[in-house]
């Protein structure tokens, strides 16, 4: 190797670079003087309600589930601190109001509050008075214009119902000479660092370019590509509640394996999808051009009759009865669901639930999802279409207006601006969802952390397969693919949109449970 080559000594000069901005950084730092800051940071958002959006059970006790408003509590800790280098007195807000700053939580609904401090600086408890402006309205929460020494910080717990975990907590206000800015800590108490941020991040830059160029000019990588990649065109059709993983795993496919594969995602369902494989390779058969590059996803396994597909088993999917929010009604029995399906529910007070009609907001007969819902939890079909507007009843006879969408996507759209509606979906989609909540079913919640550990019985959940029209050619786009989607990097992005690879370990004995064999 000669070590004097060009590529060495670009990584030479990025080396004396990097070391010469770390320098001018801290120089910077210790001569120039910083502004007056304060910094916040959440240091905790937990769900203390049902949490059944997320598809995790939540087991309460006490007043966590007798006190009014507390079905989608959550709690935050949010943490507020001088983290500059000059103390800030009360003069040193600059708002017209008699607070200081703003605390406002999106989506979410203050209900109460409580002020922690260290044992240190008990004396700023004297500042939080409602004379003071220390108060809270609707999603926000005015903090007084309390002085903090340089290092001083205090801490806010707020109770709060409506909305989601993870929804976004600001805190505004204005300092002379200064800024209100959010913080990032490893651990809930680290002091703040040495450096700033902006020290911290180009410092980090510039060590990690010279990581990464040293690594590609001295050593060089001979690794394999990912698994499965290949090059040609592919289409991917079939299950629509599967689409965003197809979606995103080809994006993925194409920026790990490079070259130029090319695959297109176009699902209509999971009937259409195998229909349209099987009509593609009789085609191919009388043409003698072998396997069609096509790929159909199904929520379940293939009708009879269509030997000449092969299945490959590529996850566990789990779906969700979804309800309309003024529902209300969290938990649902699997005979309450037959009965619904069936017409012999016709308002939710049947069920213990509000004076609301029900309306039935299904799929079309196609759909992978209909069928895993009949197959798995209704035991028969559903009843016949009755609505085009999911609101009225073209057929009179009809026990409740009941309507077939072609997406999940728009089942959900009008499950959460439909008062008594009831649809069902892929969970993800479901949890991502507003103006809805999924079911539980005879108190198991759809949860793919429960199903994948085999600790809930949950019923609506399938297999997800992909089918192919006999083997594809070894070197094919088609084959890699699959090898890359089932077998590959592609397990991450299926274990993303919350499912479980087949061929993962837990994967591997649920796959072969629910499917009947390996």
């Amino acid at each position: 190797m000669e070590w004097f080559s060009a590529e060495n000594l670009v990584a030479v000069a990025t080396a004396l670079l990097g070391i010469a901005a770390s320098g001018v950084m801290v120089w910077y730092e210790r001569r120039v003087p910083r502004r007056t800051r304060i910094g916040y940071r959440v240091q905790m958002d937990n769900a203390i309600g049902d949490d059944v959006r997320s598809g995790r059970a939540n087991r309460r006790l006490g007043l966590f589930d007798e006190a009014p408003g507390m079905a989608d509590a959550t709690l935050v800790l949010l943490r507020i601190e001088n983290d500059g280098s000059q103390g800030i007195g009360r003069d040193d807000y600059t708002g017209p109001e008699l607070h200081g700053l703003t605390a406002v939580f999106t989506g979410r609904t203050v209900r109460g509050v409580s002020v922690t401090q260290p044992s240190d600086t008990d004396h700023l408890m004297d500042h939080f008075t409602a004379p003071r402006g220390f108060a809270y309205d609707g999603n926000t929460l005015r903090i007084p214009r309390v002085p903090l020494n340089r290092g001083d910080h205090f801490k806010l717990l707020v109770l709060l119902s409506g909305g989601d975990v993870g929804d976004e907590i600001r805190l505004v206000g204005g300092l002379r000479d200064g800024e209100v800015h959010p913080n990032r800590s490893a651990t809930p108490d680290d002091k703040p660092p040495l450096f700033s941020r902006a020290a911290r991040l180009i410092t980090i830059a510039l060590t990690a370019s010279v990581v990464t160029l040293a690594a590609i000019v001295v050593v060089r990588d001979d690794s394999p590509a990912p698994i499965g990649c290949a090059s040609g065109t592919l289409t991917l059709t079939g299950s629509t509640a599967f689409a965003p993983v197809l979606r995103e795993a080809a994006r993925a496919y194409e920026r790990d394996c490079g070259g130029d594969p090319a695959i297109r995602v176009d699902t209509h369902g999971s009937t259409a999808g195998i229909r349209e494989l099987a009509a593609a390779g009789a085609r191919a058969r009388r043409d003698g051009t072998g396997s069609p590059p096509l790929v159909a996803l199904s929520d379940g396994p293939k009708p009879p009759g269509l030997p000449a597909l092969r299945e490959t088993r590529v996850a566990v999917s789990v779906f969700a009865l979804v309800v309309n929010d003024e529902v209300g009604l969290t938990n649902l029995s699997t005979d309450a669901v037959r009965r619904l399906y069936r017409g012999e529910i016709r308002n939710w007070r049947q069920l213990g639930g509000p004076d609301l009609p029900v309306r039935l907001v299904s799929r079309d007969a196609g759909s992978g999802t209909r069928q895993v819902l009949q197959r798995r939890v209704l035991g028969r079909g559903e009843t016949a279409n009755s609505s085009v507007d999911c609101l009225h009843k073209d057929d009179p006879t009809a026990p409740v207006p009941r309507c077939e969408l072609d997406s999940t996507e728009q089942v959900l759209a009008t499950v959460a601006g439909l008062p008594g509606a009831v649809g069902y979906s892929e969970l993800n989609l479901a949890a991502r969802a507003k103006g809805l909540h999924a079911l539980r079913l005879d108190g198991d919640p759809p949860s793919v952390d429960a199903v994948g550990h085999g600790t809930s019985d949950y019923p609506y959940r399938e297999i997800e397969y992909a089918y192919t029209y006999g083997r594809p050619p070894a070197h094919s786009l088609a084959a890699g693919f699959l090898a890359y989607l089932s077998r590959g990097n592609g397990q991450d992005v299926v274990r993303t949109h919350g499912h479980v690879p087949c061929w993962t370990p837990e994967g591997l004995t649920l796959c072969a449970r629910d499917g009947g064999g390996p």
